[in-house]
């Protein structure tokens, strides 16, 4: 089938197979360019694989490290009517690399909530390499199944105490307007929490620790984006927030529960940037946009890739590595120190939707958006017919 992008939204419905093999490729080249991770080790986990920060978790760890990867993430495959999802295709593109580069790959495609994933996990870390050092935790989803319960949370995206009006763009309508967000119930606080906080990630690394498979003196992180004034709103004083907290109660939990294991627990805080998960959050394209800009005009932009490379090499992996007022790995410093934030918060007073386009990065940001997908990447036909029909192995 020939596959053009079906965008509905903050999302994209379809995904192409050539174009997100293009984008793998991008990210592996990039990490054979930079020096060797020696201090990364060859046993990783990466829940949620298979876009974004996970993948490139993946990436970094196997052709910066030589690591043995496995993966966990929950996409939904092709038919011959249907393209897959991009992380579908994403872990299919990676796994094909890796086996041509001699690198081991493994993928289990499900449930990551579900005590079945987790037990199949183990089963594979049992039969192929015995324990895992490192486990990232990059899991974004709008619902969780409790695998005790049953009980199925939703997450929301709601500020807490007062409702919140704030400026941001719309993608689909090209519009810069206004926004009156409802303060969240009680109820939705709980359930966010439930869905993003730190509860799954405890979980797994108690059902790794009880089954052999944790090594001593591993690591384990979780992935946060935390912000400043102008996405505390929706970011710290809202209901992600909690999650948030929740993600660092996890975090100080673990370090206390596991020292036999001398486990080191970090969540990180990571810089914003055009993800499937933030595309859906209200505030964050025009701020996305408007942050590109600054920071490639300062020299300090990365993409996942970079980022993840730098935090293995300066953060997770270091003697020096830096800490927020949290205890979090401080990766976002670039984005949340004050003379860059003060460029942002200049231009976020100013814009409109007559001067939107002049003083934003959009096309940077709308570029980034549909590479998720595998389109607009150079070097490929897009009038091209292409099978849609790719596996893992």
């Amino acid at each position: 089938m020939i596959i053009q992008p079906k965008i509905r939204g903050f999302i994209c419905t379809n995904a192409h197979p050539v174009g997100c093999a293009a984008h793998v490729q991008q990210q592996i080249d990039f990490i054979k360019q930079q020096p060797k991770l020696t201090q990364v080790p060859q046993r990783v986990l990466v829940i949620g694989c298979s876009t974004g920060y996970g993948l490139a978790s993946r990436i970094a760890a196997a052709y910066g490290a030589g690591a043995k990867t496995l993966g966990v993430c929950f996409e939904k495959e092709p038919s011959e009517k249907r393209t897959a999802t991009a992380g579908w295709y994403n872990t299919a593109a990676f796994h094909q690399a890796a086996k041509a580069d001699g690198l081991y790959a493994h993928t289990i495609n499900g449930d990551a909530f579900s005590n079945e994933i987790k037990a199949q996990v183990i089963e594979q870390i049992k039969q192929d390499f015995g324990q895992v050092d490192l486990v990232i935790y990059s899991l974004a989803s709008p619902k969780r199944k409790d695998p005790v319960t049953g009980e199925v949370y939703s997450s929301t995206l709601k500020p807490i105490g007062d409702s919140y009006t704030t400026k941001t763009y719309h993608t689909d309508k090209d519009q810069v307007t206004e926004i009156t967000l409802e303060p969240a119930t009680d109820d939705e606080i709980a359930q966010t929490i439930k869905v993003m906080g730190g509860e799954d990630w405890e979980l797994w690394l108690a059902a790794l620790h009880d089954a052999g498979v944790l090594a001593p003196n591993a690591k384990t992180t979780a992935y946060t984006y935390i912000g400043k004034k102008l996405t505390w709103p929706i970011y710290g004083q809202a209901t992600i927030g909690k999650a948030k907290e929740d993600l660092d109660r996890a975090a100080a939990a673990m370090r206390t529960r596991y020292t036999d294991l001398n486990l080191e627990a970090y969540v990180s805080s990571l810089k914003a940037l055009v993800t499937q998960a933030s595309s859906a959050i209200p505030v964050m394209p025009l701020y996305i946009s408007l942050i590109y800009g600054v920071m490639k005009q300062e020299g300090t932009h990365e993409g996942c890739i970079e980022q993840i490379y730098r935090l293995f090499n300066e953060a997770l992996y270091s003697e020096d590595r830096l800490l927020d007022e949290a205890g979090r790995l401080f990766m976002n410093g670039w984005e949340t120190n004050d003379a860059t934030q003060a460029k942002v918060e200049a231009l976020w007073h100013q814009v409109n939707q007559e001067n939107f386009h002049q003083l934003a990065d959009y096309a940077g940001y709308h570029s980034d958006f549909l590479k998720l997908f595998g389109f607009g990447i150079d070097g490929v036909d897009y009038d091209a017919d292409v099978d849609p029909m790719v596996g893992f192995d």
